[in-house]
């Protein structure tokens, strides 16, 4: 994919992390995009913000036009299959098209560490989100993708979709199963849409620490309220992160243009990857896994 202009793209879980900054890069590149995001305030700033760089005017109705490119709000909860068909239709109808060219299948929340010990409803509805939401964006985008020149969906995993582990003491149990179970998918459909839609490729995108939201958007999710905690929340998880959310955005779209149908996110998500690929029995060793990130960092 030469340039994004002119395209159109489909951004889930857009109100906020890297999510927000694919909105905003695809956007100043000329790219229309339909995001969508379960929190609708938040969505509002990512249209706001995005159109604003791009040099667009914000419209009442919650759309910018950014240069050419027109960016759309949709609220949506991924793991609904009728609200994801909804937004496909609302996006289609905000943007009069009948096609979508990139669909960036982004949306994902934590939590359910322990599938001994935390509530079964929270592990479920992790795997809800991050993994049927994955699901059901793909069954309502790839026809659409397929009338596309050229389409490509691009999925987020996660280094914890080949390394089920946060460290020692830390159960990391269903968004590890959940990004294993989105790795496998989009590793599957490689083949298929090589044999049944060649002009169509996915992406598997794994960040590593990224310094998102996620943490207390996950909390929010599973029914936390208090203003103070959840940003408690996002300020440590988001000043312990070796990338940002721009950072990752633009290693995630070079990746998509250059072809590639796997993109690492970060400097731990390399490490880790050779890791767990040069030495696949010691990747539980935590022992021996600070050894290689020691030596990883000294070098």
């Amino acid at each position: 994919m030469e340039s994004y202009a002119g395209k159109l793209a489909i951004v889930t879980g857009g109100g906020s992390g890297m999510g927000r900054e694919l909105v905003r890069q695809l956007a100043v590149q000329g790219c229309s995009v339909a995001a969508c995001d379960l929190d609708a305030d938040s969505l509002a700033e990512t249209v706001d913000l995005a159109a604003r760089e791009a040099g667009g005017v914000v419209s009442a109705g919650g759309s910018g036009v950014a240069g050419g490119a027109v960016v759309s709000g949709h609220e949506c909860d991924v793991s609904d299959e009728p609200a994801v068909l909804r937004f496909r239709d609302q996006a289609l109808a905000a943007h009069g098209a009948d096609r979508v060219d990139l669909v960036f299948a982004n949306a994902g929340i934590g939590g359910g560490g322990s599938f001994l010990n935390d509530p079964r409803e929270q592990w479920e509805r992790v795997f809800a989100v991050n993994f049927w939401g994955v699901y059901y964006t793909a069954r309502a985008f790839l026809p659409l993708l397929v009338a596309s020149p050229e389409g490509v969906l691009v999925t987020t995993s996660s280094v914890n979709g080949f390394w089920a582990s946060l460290g020692p003491g830390v159960p990391h149990t269903a968004y590890s199963t959940t990004k294993f179970a989105v790795k496998g998918l989009t590793e599957a459909l490689i083949e298929d849409l090589r044999v049944n839609a060649p002009h169509v490729r996915v992406v598997l995108v794994m960040p590593g620490h990224v310094g998102t939201n996620i943490l207390g958007n996950s909390l929010r999710a599973m029914g936390v309220t208090d203003a103070g905690e959840l940003e408690e929340a996002n300020a440590f998880f988001r000043d312990t992160a070796l990338t940002t959310p721009a950072q990752a955005a633009t290693i995630i779209l070079d990746g998509v243009q250059s072809g590639a149908w796997r993109v690492l996110v970060g400097p731990d998500a390399t490490m880790l990857d050779e890791f767990v690929r040069a030495h696949p029995e010691q990747s539980y060793d935590h022992e021996e896994l600070a050894r290689q990130r020691a030596t990883w960092l000294a070098g």
